[in-house]
């Protein structure tokens, strides 16, 4: 092999290394600049479609992957935090959002001046710059956009500039001249090639290089296309195993909407390419590539669309043994609102390390939901010790267990999350959730104190005085409400609720010290017995110091952290 050729096919594969290492730096830095905007807008999802596919467009236009949407999709869906009709209007508006990377590469073929190849390297150096002497993490996180786009387009360059000496070779025509009189064959490559990379836009990317060289027909250049698409979903199929079966739904509505098109567009353009043969051998170029690419994906979800129904029920043809009707959204949501332990940390989905933004708000979800199931503990170990109930004793150790594996599981996923590309303000954001799921397992232990403490007065046959009962329910109300408070400041970022919880916690502060000197009294006066003395002194503390718990939580909230 000659020297020549060896060196263009290094120059193609640096190229390529360079374009894909550009385009994940641009998304990564676009991801952080516009994290928490993306995160407010998901927030907006309804089971509108319509308002589904501008989401799913608008975030994939954020990070310039619509594998990396569709693998978020299959996570939100496997966590229960989206449903399959919201997972397909997202997912066809992720297959729209990723033509805007093909348009960027296509504006290599505008002259002159205009070429951004032309301003990449002072894209990167200038972002260099930025990078190293800005001090604000905005600055920095717009310095990686520009340097990502820097050398996204030197990457293309490089690549370009590697075929070009070879546009006239005989392998590209005759190569491409087979691929286009076999429609089939156009599309397995095109779905190979992507499925290999893993990415559609890096695919298109390669394909539109090939187009500025003029060595891609119109025939060769649809077919590969349509493929590409289908190449994409591999990525959401792969990130599927291991997910529940409506996860692994979500994955197959891809692959079926992105199939269904290309054999609909497929059928067409073989059809008219029959009829005009000359249109079909002729050159295509980079733009023209970028127009049919967003000509098929928004006709397919125009098409489409009025079927995303049945789009779910065909999935459930692939993927059997799940029921999505009415009454089993209703039972899965009313399931939701008891947090049951399976559902605990079910959403600590690897699938949303993808977006640093999403995998956060999940994070803070998923302290939510150990939060309030803490709380649930709480009241069962209260009810325990009120009633003399050795069952729910029983049923306070066993939630104390899983609060337990709660907080190893959610604090390994921080650290991966604090592993990935944060901002000043998500790392501080991190840290916050570490001490807030701490706070919640030290509640979890103060309830475990309670049940031993009820389970020493069943033992021992002991009870409380009538007027010791009606105190120890004033200050657990008191206890309630201040812990209460705390989920919502944290659920909502609600500083008026912070603000309750301090006031609660403050109540109890005083009660638990009025209590004390009331149940001294009381025993001084041998109202009640010295044992059962003991166990009421122990089991306020424990009150208290579960308010004290509850403050720490709701103070670790951005606005009041600020």
């Amino acid at each position: 092999m000659k020297i020549e050729i060896v060196e263009a096919i290094f120059g193609f594969i640096g190229g390529l290394g360079m374009f894909i290492y550009g385009m994940n730096t641009m998304a990564d830095g676009l991801n952080k600049a516009a994290g928490e905007k993306t995160k407010k807008l998901f927030k907006w999802l309804t089971n509108n479609k319509f308002l589904a596919i501008v989401v799913g467009a608008l975030i994939t236009a954020i990070i310039q992957s619509s594998s990396a949407t569709t693998v978020l999709v299959v996570g939100f869906v496997n966590a229960g935090i989206m449903d399959l009709t919201q997972a397909v209007g997202v997912i066809m508006g992720a297959n729209i959002g990723t033509t805007v990377t093909a348009w960027l590469v296509s504006m290599s073929e505008l002259g002159g001046l205009l070429k951004p190849e032309f301003y990449a390297p002072l894209f990167v150096g200038f972002g260099a710059f930025l990078l190293m002497f800005a001090k604000k993490e905005g600055k920095k996180d717009v310095a990686e956009i520009i340097i990502g786009f820097g050398f996204l387009f030197i990457g293309l360059s490089l690549m370009s500039g590697a075929i070009t000496p070879y546009k006239d070779a005989p392998i590209f025509s005759k190569a491409f001249s087979v691929l286009g009189q076999n429609p089939i064959l156009g599309i397995l490559t095109g779905a190979v090639v992507t499925a290999i990379i893993q990415s559609s836009s890096a695919s298109v990317g390669i394909l539109q290089t090939l187009a500025i060289n003029g060595v891609v027909n119109w025939n060769s250049a649809i077919f590969i296309t349509l493929g590409q698409n289908i190449g994409t979903c591999i990525t959401a199929m792969l990130s599927s195993i291991g997910a529940n079966k409506t996860a692994k739904r979500a994955a197959v509505i891809h692959l079926l909407f992105n199939t269904i098109g290309a054999v609909i567009f497929g059928t067409i353009m073989f059809v008219i390419f029959k009829l005009n043969s000359e249109w079909a051998t002729s050159t295509i170029s980079s733009v023209q590539i970028s127009i049919f690419h967003t000509i098929f994906n928004v006709t397919n979800t125009i098409l489409l669309l009025p079927f995303a129904n049945k789009l779910v029920k065909l999935s459930g043809l692939f993927i059997r043994d799940v029921k999505v009707d009415k009454e089993n959204e209703e039972i899965d949501k009313d399931a939701k609102r008891h947090h049951t332990p399976e559902e605990i940390g079910a959403a600590l989905d690897s699938r949303l390390l993808g977006s640093t933004s999403f995998a956060i708000q999940n994070a803070v979800n998923q302290v939510q939901r150990m939060a309030e199931f803490t709380l649930d503990n709480v009241r069962r170990c209260m009810k325990a010790l009120e009633e003399n109930d050795m069952a729910l004793v029983e049923e306070v150790y066993e939630c104390e267990k899983i609060i337990n594996e709660r907080e190893k599981e959610l604090m390994d996923y921080f650290v991966k999350i604090d592993n990935k590309s944060l901002t000043q303000f998500q790392h501080e954001r991190i840290k916050n959730m570490l001490y807030a799921v701490s706070d919640i397992e030290r509640i979890g232990d103060h309830c475990e104190n309670i049940a031993d403490l009820a389970k020493q007065k069943i033992d021992e046959d002991n009870c409380f005085s009538k007027e010791g009962m009606d105190d120890l329910k004033i200050i657990t109300e008191c206890m309630y409400l201040s812990l209460e408070n705390a989920i919502e400041a944290w659920k909502n970022d609600n500083v008026e609720a912070a603000k309750a919880t301090r006031f609660f916690e403050n109540r109890v502060d005083e009660l638990e010290e009025k209590l004390r000197e009331k149940h001294i009294d009381r025993l001084s006066k041998q109202v009640c017995n010295t044992q059962s003395g003991v166990i009421f002194l122990d089991v306020i503390n424990n009150m208290e110091r579960i308010s004290d718990h509850a403050v720490n939580i709701a103070e670790y909230i951005p606005q009041m952290m600020g």
